[in-house]
């Protein structure tokens, strides 16, 4: 089993300890994290899903991602990537958003970023989200994305680790 999908699994197995559940906003992995996820046993119990928002105009027009922000800072920033994991999270049922934008390569992103350069938020409601950036460096499309779903997994995994644990009884009477 390769390592991506023991993190997937550790994270669906802290999702499901803590009954909450999981969406992904993806640029540079194009909805691989997603899929990753879904793969782990539990995904269909905390898995909602992802947006893959790999254009400017799809992250302003599905994240609501402010359209100055991205002309001001460009695409791949951390502002961005917060702005994309809180879109996710306010456009879906899920407790827990993650998000990341970056350069996979093999050249340069359109507003000069260089190859490797990664930002990753995770958001949840009523917290500051937690966001950082990488610069993994010119290593190869695969592996820019393969260590850009590593942090995002392990950072979802320390923010689910945060949350108390939720009831699993019914918010309402029974009769």
């Amino acid at each position: 089993m390769s390592e991506l999908l023991q993190l997937a699994e550790q994270v669906l197995t802290r999702a499901r300890e803590k009954n909450v559940s999981i969406i992904t906003a993806e640029s540079c992995t194009a909805g691989q994290l997603a899929a990753l996820l879904s793969q782990a046993p539990g995904a269909a119990d905390h898995l909602h899903g992802g947006f893959i928002t790999y254009t400017k105009e799809n992250k302003t027009k599905s994240l609501g991602v402010s359209a100055e922000l991205l002309r001001r800072k460009g695409a791949v920033c951390r502002e961005v990537a917060v702005a994309m994991a809180q879109g996710a999270l306010t456009r879906s049922p899920a407790d827990v958003a993650v998000a990341i934008t970056g350069v996979a390569g093999p050249e340069p992103d359109e507003d000069g970023n260089p190859v490797g350069l990664v930002c990753i938020a995770v958001a949840r409601e009523g917290h500051e989200p937690f966001e950082f950036e990488h610069r993994y460096g010119n290593i190869g499309r695969k592996e820019v994305c393969a260590r850009a779903m590593t942090d995002a997994l392990t950072q979802l995994v320390a923010v689910i680790e945060t949350i108390p644990v939720r009831s699993l009884a019914p918010s309402f009477p029974l009769p």
